[in-house]
């Protein structure tokens, strides 16, 4: 760790670090109540957020009601709430601790991608739980991750730190040449394209029907990696405090060579997986942030 962190100017970082370490630390069903609170009251206070995620349900769920997409978004804000306190149990838990924790569905999918020694591009999606799946996935298959680099740099060493006690390979986003060299060597990289990053190297794609810029990055990766495409997707089940993983493909051509259609079917898969338990996905950003030339902004 560079000295440099423990500077003055770093110390409300290192507090809120210190909080999200004892959080780590509850009861898994004080974590799950405490975090349902936390969102509750997230709700309630962060406007701008609550504004951004009513936005994106009701241009993606306009079969809903007014009551009915009110109470989604308020469940969404529960799941991340739930999903802030994953957050700190992913960055120190024992992965072994998580065994019992969740189920998978569809590991044949992996295995049979994995199994002539190629190279596996696992596209994933923004769920409030994400860096908690990451380590299951990895308790059943050996895997490397893909990150966005943080602007806070206590929280970059922090999250980064933690990621590399699990993971043998933990990438910045920009670092294309790595990733693709490490598909070539037969590995299996996580890789989630499903934010809005502006144009550059983006194609339009619907999702949920909207039109969506959509990162062409996984064409390229699973074409210079010479790589198969997986889809990995989960969500957590607070009836039986248990979580699901799943992989799947899908059942058209994938990649196909056209980048639209490539993203399409990006889109379309996370779309599905979203749709069996919508509150879990992380509707707090603005997915459709960039919009087509003439078009005004959604928020």
């Amino acid at each position: 760790m560079s000295k440099s962190l423990l500077h003055p100017r770093h110390w409300t970082s290192w507090l809120a670090v210190l909080i999200l370490r004892i959080i780590a630390l509850l009861p898994f069903k004080v974590k799950m109540l405490a975090g349902s609170a936390f969102g509750k009251i997230g709700y309630r206070l962060l406007k701008r957020r609550r504004h951004i995620t009513t936005t994106n349900i009701a241009l993606c769920f306009p079969e809903k009601s007014k009551a009915e997409q009110e109470q989604l978004v308020k469940d969404i804000f529960v799941a991340n709430g739930i999903g802030f306190f994953e957050i700190a149990w992913a960055w120190w838990a024992n992965p072994d601790s998580l065994r019992k924790r969740f189920t998978v569905k569809g590991l044949d999918v992996l295995k049979a991608a994995t199994e002539n020694g190629q190279g596996v591009l696992l596209i994933g999606g923004h769920y409030t739980h994400l860096d908690l799946a990451g380590m299951m996935v990895n308790l059943v298959a050996d895997i490397d991750v893909v990150y966005r680099k943080n602007n806070d740099p206590v929280f970059e060493y922090v999250i980064t730190s933690g990621r590399k006690r699990v993971f043998k390979n933990v990438f910045e986003r920009s670092d294309m040449r790595a990733i693709i060299r490490t598909l070539r060597e037969g590995r299996t990289v996580w890789f989630s394209p499903d934010q809005d990053h502006g144009i550059k190297n983006s194609v339009f794609a619907p999702f949920f029907g909207i039109p969506a810029t959509t990162v062409t990055s996984a064409s390229k990766l699973m074409r210079l990696g010479k790589a198969k495409p997986v889809f990995v997707s989960h969500k957590r089940d607070l009836k039986t405090n248990q979580y699901q993983v799943t992989f799947a493909v899908p059942e058209t051509e994938f990649p196909s060579g056209d980048d639209v259609q490539d993203a399409t079917i990006i889109n379309q898969m996370i779309e599905n997986s979203i749709r069996e338990q919508p509150d879990q996905y992380m509707w707090v950003h603005r997915r459709f942030k960039t919009r087509p030339e003439g078009e005004p902004s959604v928020y």
